[in-house]
């Protein structure tokens, strides 16, 4: 099949190069020998564009890839653009005397396990435990927070007790930040941190007097973590509790499974594109209706 390539599209130099690097290059498929062959092809007309010598080593390298999926690629889709340089470079490393060494695959972070429903009334009780008031509410705006309405981390440590707000037919709150935006409160978690919130006014819910502190949740999650049979409290799984039960309450997976979608990676595309969500509904949606 790579002998008998010859198409009426491209000139027979190029055609001539294409045969030559994907002979050598040794594909395992006719179907993967066909698109090296149709990459090869249109990077030696590109080269010829350019004055270029139909060479391996001269149209291969990364930089004329780069220029050709830039500059010659033009009226073609992106996903042909990215096909047409991955083939590109595949060909480029076969034909490598020495190829330097891949980079080594790195595992995937994953999103941590939420915690049930048992394990964050476990978290809420060792909170309801502590020796004094101050303690107490800090211990549940921190669980309320983080389970209730995703914020932890940097967040968290900027939100204040006149940030939380009843309004819209529930309990929000107001972020502040790069991101900044309105939290609704999951119902479970509203009474609480409405609590907490009041106990602690102008001043930071969970304690400290600089919003640029570090470490301040380490004490609190010690201090949430003496059950034995709870385990070490992590913010990051409290986050995951909170995106689970939101994830759950709009019915994420019927939408991904009915789509066929199994990453997410075009959802904020698509997510961009449609109307802004008032408040109310947004709080009606995400179970934070009292």
């Amino acid at each position: 099949m790579i002998a008998a390539y010859r198409p009426c599209s491209v000139s027979e130099e190029a055609a001539a190069f294409a045969r030559r690097v994907v002979a050598d290059a040794q594909p395992q498929s006719p179907g993967r020998a066909r698109n090296l062959l149709f990459a090869a092809s249109r990077l030696a007309v590109f080269g010829q564009s350019l004055g270029l010598a139909a060479q391996p080593e001269v149209l291969l390298c990364e930089c004329v890839i780069e220029r050709f999926v830039l500059a010659g690629c033009s009226a073609l889709s992106p996903a042909t653009r990215r096909t047409l340089r991955t083939n590109l470079r595949a060909l480029g490393r076969a034909l490598q005397a020495h190829p330097q060494p891949r980079p080594a695959a790195l595992p995937r972070e994953r999103a941590k396990a939420p915690y049930s429903e048992v394990e964050i009334e476990g978290y809420l009780r060792l909170a309801c435990a502590q020796s004094t008031e101050a303690r107490r509410m800090r211990c549940c705006a921190l669980v309320c927070l983080g389970a209730g309405a995703g914020i932890v981390g940097g967040e968290l440590r900027h939100v204040r007790g006149v940030d939380v707000v009843q309004r819209s037919g529930g309990v929000v709150v107001e972020v502040a930040g790069d991101r900044a935006r309105v939290v609704p409160v999951l119902a479970r978690f509203q009474e609480p941190l409405l609590a907490a919130a009041v106990f602690a006014g102008e001043r930071f819910i969970v304690g400290g007097s600089a919003a640029g502190r570090k470490n301040l949740t380490d004490s609190l999650c010690a201090a949430l973590s003496a059950d034995p049979s709870l385990g070490r409290l992590q913010a990051g799984r409290l986050r995951c509790t909170w995106l689970s039960e939101c994830a759950q309450a709009i019915a994420l997976h019927a939408f991904m499974r009915a789509a066929g979608v199994r990453c997410s990676q075009r959802l904020g595309d698509i997510a961009a594109s449609l109307p802004v969500v008032a408040e109310a509904q947004m709080v009606a949606l995400l179970g934070g209706s009292r």
